[in-house]
């Protein structure tokens, strides 16, 4: 596989998970691998763990919309919105790393949308 634009090839894994096309989602990852959840504390070490995890998701993995996707040389930052089976709504970030033309890492962080507090409601704009 050509080397890729990091935030493309993460969109194009999505959209094969979104889909169970997991042979084409086997082939975006790299042989060796690491997904990491820094707030849950852990870490998915090889191509077919993680296929598995998202193959197993109660409820199936969830829908990610991506908002914005930036990228250079090796490495992309991703902002995504994940619709999960069970209604909940969350952001995420994902930070990638390519190697080879295939995802080698990538490190998620995900919150979910809170209210905005009143106070500060003369300053901020509402998205």
């Amino acid at each position: 596989m050509a080397d890729d634009d990091p935030g493309e090839l993460v969109q194009r894994l999505w959209r094969a998970i979104g889909h169970a096309e997991w042979d084409v989602a086997a082939e975006l990852l790299h042989d060796d691998f690491v997904q990491e959840w820094p707030q849950s504390g852990e870490r998915i070490v090889g191509r077919d763990d993680a296929l598995a995890v998202n193959r197993e998701f109660p409820g199936g993995p969830p829908r990610m919309t991506v908002r914005r996707a930036l990228s250079a040389g090796e490495l992309g930052v991703m902002e995504t919105e994940l619709a999960y089976a069970d209604g909940s709504r969350f952001r995420g970030v994902s930070i990638v790393e390519v190697r080879e033309g295939r995802i080698v890492r990538e490190t998620d962080y995900f919150g979910e949308p809170f209210p905005a507090p009143q106070w500060r409601a003369r300053w901020v704009q509402r998205m």
